[in-house]
């Protein structure tokens, strides 16, 4: 493989365009904040890393899908809710026997990039790797997780991209577990920092907030159990708080969001929990109350 598409232009995808650029790929990305297309063509996708050391890397930035045109690999890092619209780009450009790799937050993407591309040309992979936006085109590293993979042949070079880029990249057993259990995590995290405005960190040391943390983490784990999906890990609870720790200082991408006055994943994280409870007849309190908090939240941020 010696080019790549990246769908998006926000953190995790200036993160991705950099590691990967950095290995020697042709990078192409195809997103809609102006802003960010105009540095990243002009300045390249910077990182910060680990050790606070700025690098930036050339990267081929685009609004317009019919300069992406057959595209043999792509990864999908928008927002949740932008699904919708990369899947509609990605039906102009995507190559027939191409493949979009939707490395989302919550549930769905596979299902909206399905909807335009078909079954064979989507695949699903999980991201633990963090970023922070510091501002268009450019992020600062905030963890080196892991990313897992559905076992599919096709996504062999995608794989060894990831692994030349020093990202920790495998084939899951289960996908459908890996993803279920990074959304244990995103429920119980990512609302309550975005409303508190705190790290995630800061969520352990607060009582209330902790059981709240805890009260959010035993329904999605629930919803999972009634959908026959085995978790990646026996304690939820236990789960969730050691994320909290070891990521004690991060931003949540949903106060990142919150704080730019910028829509949520919150449809896709608690939202999804909450509908899919009520079809199994389980009430979801904490998580329909946060589903409405954020996005009352979100409105008096965004501009009418």
């Amino acid at each position: 493989m010696d080019e790549i598409l990246i769908v998006g232009t926000g953190a995790l995808a200036t993160l991705f365009a950099a590691r990967l650029s950095q290995t020697g790929l042709r990078v192409r990305m195809l997103g809609r904040w102006k802003e960010s297309i105009d540095s990243l063509n002009k300045n390249g996708a910077h990182i910060i890393d680990s050790n606070n050391i700025e690098r930036a890397y050339p990267v081929q930035a685009t609004d317009d899908p019919s300069d992406c045109d057959d595209a043999k690999f792509a990864l999908v890092l928008v927002k949740a809710w932008q699904t919708e619209h990369a899947a509609h780009q990605l039906k102009e450009c995507l190559a027939e026997d191409g493949i979009a790799l939707t490395l989302q937050n919550g549930l769905g993407n596979r299902e909206t990039l399905t909807q335009d591309l078909g079954p064979v040309r989507v695949a699903t992979g999980v991201v633990t790797v963090g970023a922070t936006l510091l501002g268009p085109g450019s992020v600062r590293m905030a963890g080196n997780g892991i990313i897992s993979l559905e076992r599919n042949p096709t996504l062999g070079p995608v794989k060894e991209a990831l692994e030349s880029a020093k990202f920790k990249a495998h084939f899951a057993e289960n996908i459908e577990s890996a993803i279920w259990g990074k959304l244990v995590i995103n429920t119980a995290i990512n609302p309550l920092t975005a409303l508190l405005q705190i790290p995630n960190g800061e969520l352990l040391k607060r009582p209330a907030a902790r059981e709240l943390m805890i009260e959010l983490a035993l329904e999605t784990a629930a919803v999972a159990n009634a959908q026959n999906i085995q978790l990646p890990f026996e304690n939820p609870v236990s789960a969730v708080e050691e994320v909290a720790q070891q990521t004690a200082t991060n931003l949540s991408s949903m106060l990142q969001d919150v704080r730019r006055g910028a829509p949520t994943e919150i449809d896709a994280i608690c939202g999804a929990v909450t509908r899919l409870g009520k079809t199994h007849h389980m009430p979801m309190p904490v998580n329909a109350t946060c589903w409405k908090l954020v996005k009352a939240s979100s409105e008096i941020a965004q501009p009418m």
